[in-house]
């Protein structure tokens, strides 16, 4: 189902059921799973893979090359998994050889309008990005992170799982997994707790990530400190091994 005023390079892949909208560009390299609509105006670059179901609005820009002065046209890619929405104006860059030469978007994620995603970026599954939400390059998103609108993210930072930022955020530095960031720059403004409670976390496991983050943030607690407390809580508290593992390691520190 390709409108006729398409342009669809004859070396791009596109599985049964794709519909391609009016004026809309497909470039060389491109994989598009089946089911997967794309608006009209949009242009995609390749090398560019998009699975299976996804949704993408006009004007929206993939697979172009990274925002770097350093690239020099290496053959980097990007990958979009399955049944994402992704809405109008959103620009999504290749990768560099600087990095591993991929931006990653997962699957069912949540993408409105004017977001951008630069190069070497690797986005999870189940995120939602409010409008206008920014990533330099090289940020990683962890599962089910709630980017607010407006919010920049500076390159190498890294956003854990089940975080939440509010409008207007400016992320210098790491956002722990389930901690709510707000701010210019940012803060931590407690846990996620009622996105916890939607995603079905039990309520013992959501006052156990409360006293940990008392532990990381109110306890005068140096950050290795810190970790040690948490690395012994998570014998007892599942939940509180993917913080852990997050304080381990990264190259900006963390919001506190």
């Amino acid at each position: 189902m390709i409108h006729p005023t398409a342009i669809v390079s004859p070396k791009a892949k596109l599985s049964d059921g794709v519909e391609i909208g009016a004026f809309t560009v497909i470039g060389d390299h491109v994989e598009i799973g089946s089911g997967t609509k794309i608006g009209s105006h949009a242009v995609i670059d390749g090398p560019t893979i998009i699975g299976k179901d996804n949704t993408v609005s006009p004007f929206t820009s993939l697979g172009a090359p990274p925002q770097d002065k350093k690239y020099a046209g290496e053959a980097t890619r990007l990958e979009i998994g399955d049944r994402n929405t992704i809405r109008e104006f959103c620009t999504f860059n290749r990768g560099t050889s600087q990095d591993v030469g991929v931006t990653r978007v997962g699957n069912d994620n949540w993408i409105m309008a004017y977001v951008h995603i630069a190069h070497d970026c690797q986005v999870g599954n189940h995120t939602i990005f409010a409008n206008n939400a920014q990533l330099a390059g090289h940020v990683h998103v962890g599962d089910w992170a709630i980017l607010g609108g407006f919010t920049v993210v500076h390159q190498f930072v890294r956003i854990g799982a089940h975080s939440l930022t509010a409008m207007g955020t400016i992320l210098l530095q790491d956002l722990p997994p389930y901690v709510t960031a707000a701010g210019n720059t940012a803060s931590p403004f407690g846990i996620n707790s009622e996105g916890l409670k939607r995603r079905g976390f039990e309520p013992k496991a959501i006052v156990e990530i409360k006293a940990a983050y008392k532990t990381l943030y109110k306890a005068g607690l140096s950050l290795e400190a810190a970790r040690q407390q948490l690395l012994e809580q998570q014998q007892s508290v599942p939940e509180l091994a993917i913080l852990a593992e997050f304080l381990k390691s990264g190259k900006r520190g963390i919001i506190r």
